[in-house]
């Protein structure tokens, strides 16, 4: 009987609600103010760093080039290079302090890794604005046509307070939206997100104090303007040093013989161990194979495990890889359901105790360990390299640990019978050799483990996957998505496919025999 998650029309009224203040966002400036920030946060965080700052480079310099053409129209030609430079030199300072963020607050703990963007870009507007030297506020202060109060301020009181005046509230502002993403990053979960959201209160108020005081205020902080003035690059500072420190414990192998114990090639089935070269870690077959280890993750990947349908879809990965869980919670949002009933829906199918060993396939981000029980030895192996990245980020934030490793589910790197539960979520759908991928997951589970094949349905492919940026990739397809349930063994036990969510994904359980039969 098909198992359905119920919409609930308030998560849906609410989510379409956020969705249009972030779209208008884009054309109401004060809209684009609260949201803007959220989104250049949230957006760095989810690309490498480098990809990210060229993007972000991207979205901030084409859009002021089109917006500013006029000014290229109406002045001479040797001129244009300038506004071009000046141009591109304002997307560097607005990008810079998101890039910081993206690279210093993974290595920060709690609310400290909410801090780099707020004092990175309040860093940025008073160095920047340093370079104007109070002579310049004089020189226009003094001029008839120069009708700006805030000049004459200026002229009076010198430049060190004002550079407080005009940051200190855009500080809070950036940090209330580096809190939001932390949270939404967090999923709202009560016990961390009680603190955030009590501190973002107190930032609204702080700022709301400060607007509403700052002219009284100004008076009293004149003698400590410029010491005031120069603490947000300290910060960045002081943030730089901990974050470099702070590089967490590194993952070694050689300490994980239980794991290690059960991997072998995947090309010649030769058991593996742990060698040291260069002060770096490797795994190293008796007929000389050797996989290397790069950030705590083997990679057993070979050029051919990249071709065919494998290669297209994991081109898709690498690109969307760090939107993928947003995608999901918002599409989740829209629609109106919740995504931990249905991943519940299908995870709760499996039979997993306090001490198993358990592998999932195409682990992606590692959003189902999530819902197995404590206490379990988790494993997981992909063929995207960005999505593993974005696992290992997700098991920092939920404080689990697993193996992960980097290879094809179509030829698993693990001796026979190594592990109590294995399952296959999202993905077979589109892999080279469906029943390959199959016998793998059979050879490696332990005599009468039931295995767990889920994926999307024909359905959703068609009115998701096709409509959708990447639709070309699965358009023109030679046949429809299908349960591969006719590519499960005759030999196993217990066979039972059922539809879930509307309809848009399947489950498909199988026992592997008991010893002896």
């Amino acid at each position: 009987m098909p198992t359905n998650v119920r919409s609930s029309r308030w998560l849906q009224t609410v989510a379409w609600i956020v969705a249009i203040l972030f779209v208008s966002g884009n054309f109401v400036s004060q809209v684009g103010a609260w949201t803007g920030p959220i989104m250049g946060v949230w957006f760095v965080g989810t690309q490498m760093p480098r990809r990210g700052f060229l993007w972000l480079m991207a979205f901030s310099f084409i859009p002021h080039l089109i917006k500013d053409w006029r000014l290229f129209l109406h002045s001479p030609l040797e001129l244009a290079p300038q506004y071009v430079a000046w141009i591109l030199l304002a997307a560097l300072l607005e990008v810079l302090p998101l890039t910081f963020h993206r690279i210093t607050s993974p290595r920060l703990p709690g609310l400290f890794s909410t801090l780099p963007f707020p004092l990175a870009a309040t860093a940025v507007q008073i160095l920047s604005l340093s370079c104007l030297s109070t002579r310049a506020f004089q020189f226009l202060a003094d001029d008839p046509a120069a009708n700006l109060p805030l000049l004459h301020v200026v002229k009076g009181i010198g430049g060190g307070p004002l550079l407080l005046l005009i940051c200190f509230a855009p500080f809070f502002h950036n940090w209330i939206a580096a809190v939001i993403v932390w949270m939404w990053n967090h999923e709202f979960r009560a016990m961390k997100i009680g603190w955030g959201a009590a501190f973002v209160a107190a930032l609204a108020l702080l700022s709301y104090g400060f607007a509403q005081l700052a002219g009284a205020a100004l008076l009293k902080m004149l003698s400590f303007g410029e010491i005031l003035a120069w603490m947000p690059p300290a910060g960045v500072v002081l943030v730089s040093v901990w974050a470099l420190l702070n590089r967490g414990k590194k993952k070694l192998w050689a300490n994980r013989p239980e794991a290690v114990a059960r991997l072998q090639s995947p090309f010649t089935g030769n058991p593996l161990h742990v060698v040291i070269e260069n002060g770096r870690e490797a795994l190293v077959s008796s007929s000389g194979e050797r996989f290397s280890i790069r950030d705590g993750i083997p990679s057993f990947l070979a050029p051919q495990d990249l071709t065919g349908d494998n290669g297209k879809y994991n081109h898709l990965y690498e690109v969307i890889g760090g939107f993928y869980d947003d995608i999901q919670r918002v599409f989740c949002a829209l629609k109106g359901f919740s995504r931990n009933v249905h991943f519940q829906s299908y995870m709760s199918l499996l039979e997993v105790k306090p001490g198993d060993s358990v592998l999932e396939t195409s682990v992606g981000t590692g959003l189902n360990f999530k819902y197995l029980p404590a206490g379990v030895q988790l494993s997981g192996l992909d063929l995207s390299p960005e999505m593993l990245a974005n696992c290992q980020t997700n098991l920092r934030r939920w404080e689990l640990d697993a193996d992960l490793y980097l290879g094809n589910a179509e030829s698993l790197p693990f001796a026979d019978e190594s592990f109590d539960v294995v399952f296959h979520v999202g993905g077979i759908n589109f892999f080279n050799d469906r029943a390959k991928a199959i016998r793998e997951m059979i050879r490696v589970a332990k005599p009468g483990s039931l295995l767990l094949i889920s994926d999307e349905t024909e359905k959703h492919v068609k009115e998701i996957y096709e409509n959708g940026p990447g639709g070309y990739l699965y358009k023109n397809r030679k046949a429809p998505v299908s349960a591969p349930i006719e590519l499960v063994p005759p030999e196993m036990e217990e066979i039972h496919l059922e539809q879930l969510r509307f309809g848009d994904t399947y489950a498909l359980t199988f026992r592997k025999p008991a010893a002896g039969k």
